[in-house]
């Protein structure tokens, strides 16, 4: 009986350890799908035509400007995409994301800002899953145009492979993140998932179910945009 009390005594505490170990992760991918349930519900968001060619999303809540660094800027996050090959099935689980450097602190004031950025095509999608990528240099990148409709959007935000927008004290726009690096956040994965997990096999090959953390994030899209359009 002893031997028994003792097992059950460690694996509460391994157990408690390792939800204590990804707190940090949970509650991110939880504020991401609050981050975004809350900018698609009003009137000038995200364009619906926009979002419904997109191959994956980004969110990154409260990112914040590094004091001790002129300049430089941090932000963490997730990163879902479409099921499939073609990028056209139901929302997958999401890979923890990380955004790095440029100045978009300075043109937002350097308070804490959530930002969400579309990935419009699959080349773009692929790249950032399987390595570091520099926006406006190894993906073209581009502020989003707001509203419910795309007319008023340029040629080059059309083309753009990435577009990005803000929300900080309220305010939704768009907003250039070029010179930005956005990179995936592997060793976030394994805390998320338990175990060592690359973003690529989360996402292109599908080897973990989402993590309950990611229900509002997941729900969210696929009621605003359940099917691919291109």
């Amino acid at each position: 009986m002893k031997k028994i009390w003792t097992s059950l005594a460690t694996l509460f505490f391994v157990s408690t350890l390792q939800a204590a170990d990804n707190k940090t992760e949970v509650d991110r991918v939880e504020n991401s799908g609050k981050v975004l349930a809350e900018i698609l519900s009003v009137p000038e968001d995200i364009p619906q035509g926009l979002l419904d060619k997109a191959s994956c999303v980004v969110v990154l809540p409260s990112v914040v400007k590094a004091a001790f660094v002129v300049g430089a800027n941090y932000g963490r996050g997730v990163m879902t995409c479409r099921s499939g090959e073609k990028f056209n099935g139901k929302w997958g689980s999401p890979t923890m994301m990380a955004l790095e450097g440029g100045s978009f602190g300075l043109q937002i004031g350097g308070q804490a800002t959530d930002f969400v950025l579309l990935l419009m095509n699959d080349r773009s999608a692929e790249g950032v899953l399987n390595s570091k990528v520099k926006l406006g240099a190894e993906a073209s990148a581009a502020a989003g145009p707001k509203g419910r409709d795309t007319s008023a959007a340029t040629d080059a935000v059309m083309r753009a492979e990435i577009l990005s927008y803000s929300r900080a004290r309220g305010a939704f726009a768009g907003v250039s993140l070029e010179g930005s690096t956005l990179r995936p956040d592997n060793s976030a994965n394994k805390k998320l998932y338990g175990k060592d997990m690359a973003a690529s096999d989360i996402v292109l090959k599908d080897k973990v179910p989402p993590p309950p953390s990611a229900k509002e994030l997941l729900a969210t899209l696929e009621k605003k945009s359940p099917h691919r359009k291109s």
